[in-house]
């Protein structure tokens, strides 16, 4: 009977040993963040394309599940590179099942409306971080001659001709930019996305639809110019490095007063995560054009964030640095702007000794001596991070549940951090 059991009740956590200062060197991998949205985009041609520098993570799992399912080919040629033959899609509904575990596997709609003029999608899933309406999405998407309408939780689209258009968003969001960006590669008419958003990810997309053939220009500004082709075709493409991880590492190197050095990340990508650690007092060296170098010896002087889109600062990194600040030698203020139910790793930081107060998108941080050890658990991806990091400066054993939001986002973790001295391991069981 054990052997039948759902592998789902298998319960895998980290255990943690501190506090150890991480010192030596780790090399971070591919960008989650621009992954997923190049691997739906490589459904914009009929001719294979060739992804490297795929970081092997959960979601990068679901949606080449997603790929699959509605038909396209994919063969895995490499650790982290992957060959996607989308001739053979046929299929305009990927399954409940797969889209309810990831918002971003939204992003396969543009697509989908491009190749087969229709999409009917469920609404998407994803870490419990607040509200993400895809609105921005459809609105973007009707701009372009799509119709849309919502039934039983699916959104379904169609269109009969598409066209060039202007569209606006409300904020500049990532994914809406996106999937419409997405949508115009394919249409010859010229449309144009203000207040697009900036992030690094988007640039990457772009660089991708651009080797396939479309005319992109604007992007990394607020206003992206979009001259479709019909017939893209596929190419081959390296993805960006993660500038999450990147800054994750070196927030590591500083909570545990270590001495760490962190290569494959363009520094100036993380400018406003490299100025906060000087604020606290870190010493940041950026070492060439793709590494840089973070170490402390003193607790963290106080400072406030607030999360911004890019290039403000990100609140991907909210959560570490708020680990960071429980540390700190006197009162932070973080504000989240982005998402406006980000602070669920507060209660867990509390159990290890940490003094938050959270007043609306705001989080008064009280800075303590030491942490604590102590049983807790992950309740979203970043807040998973920044749980280890904690575990990593506190005084005895912590325990951290619910890794599976951490392996969505980071790949082979444990492993990373035991190669710079960390005492920690993957428990099974």
């Amino acid at each position: 009977m054990d052997e039948q059991k759902d592998q789902t009740e298998v319960r895998e956590y980290f255990r943690i040993r501190g506090p150890q200062p991480l010192r030596g060197s780790v090399t971070v991998g591919g960008s989650k963040n621009a992954a997923l949205p190049i691997l739906a985009a490589t459904l914009l041609s009929s001719t294979p394309s060739v992804i490297h520098n795929v970081p092997d993570l959960l979601d990068v799992r679901t949606m080449v599940m997603v790929l699959e399912s509605l038909g396209a080919g994919v063969e895995r040629i490499g650790k982290h590179s992957y060959r996607i033959s989308p001739a053979t899609i046929s299929r305009f509904e990927p399954p409940y099942e797969l889209i309810r575990k990831m918002r971003a596997s939204f992003l396969v709609t543009g697509p989908l409306i491009s190749r087969l003029s229709r999409a009917r999608v469920p609404l998407p899933g994803g870490c419990a971080i607040g509200s993400r309406p895809i609105d921005l999405h459809l609105k973007g998407f009707a701009h372009l001659g799509v119709d849309v309408s919502m039934r039983s939780g699916y959104i379904e689209t169609w269109a009969q001709k598409l066209r060039g258009g202007e569209v606006y968003f409300d904020f500049p969001s990532v994914g809406a930019t996106e999937n419409v960006m997405m949508l115009a590669a394919t249409i010859e008419d010229e449309t144009i996305i203000a207040n697009a958003a900036r992030e690094p990810e988007v640039v990457d997309l772009a660089r991708f639809l651009t080797l396939m053939g479309a005319s992109i220009e604007g992007v990394g500004t607020d206003t992206i110019v979009i001259r479709g082709r019909k017939d893209l075709q596929g190419c081959e493409y390296t993805i960006m490095n993660d500038r999450i991880e990147a800054g994750t590492f070196c927030v590591a190197a500083a909570i545990t007063r270590g001495d760490v050095t962190v290569h494959g990340v363009e520094t100036s990508l993380l400018r406003s995560v490299l100025t906060k650690l000087e604020e606290v007092g870190a010493q940041v060296e950026k070492v060439g054009e793709d590494a840089v170098r973070v170490a402390m010896s003193e607790r963290p002087r106080p400072t406030n964030i607030k999360t911004m889109p890019y290039p403000g600062f990100p609140t991907d990194m909210q959560a570490q640095f708020m680990s960071l600040l429980c540390l700190a030698d006197g009162v932070s203020v973080i504000t989240e702007t982005v998402f406006e139910s980000r602070f669920a790793h507060v209660g867990e930081l509390e159990r290890m000794g940490a003094k938050v107060q959270v007043e609306g998108r705001s989080a008064v941080v009280v800075g303590v001596e030491k942490l604590t050890g102590a049983r807790v658990t992950a309740t979203d991806l970043r807040a998973g991070a920044a749980l280890v990091l904690a575990g990593l400066a506190a005084e005895g054993v912590t325990e951290v549940n619910g890794i599976h939001h951490i392996d969505r986002g980071y790949e082979d973790l444990e492993v990373k951090l035991q190669s710079l001295g960390a005492f920690i391991e993957r428990v099974r069981g």
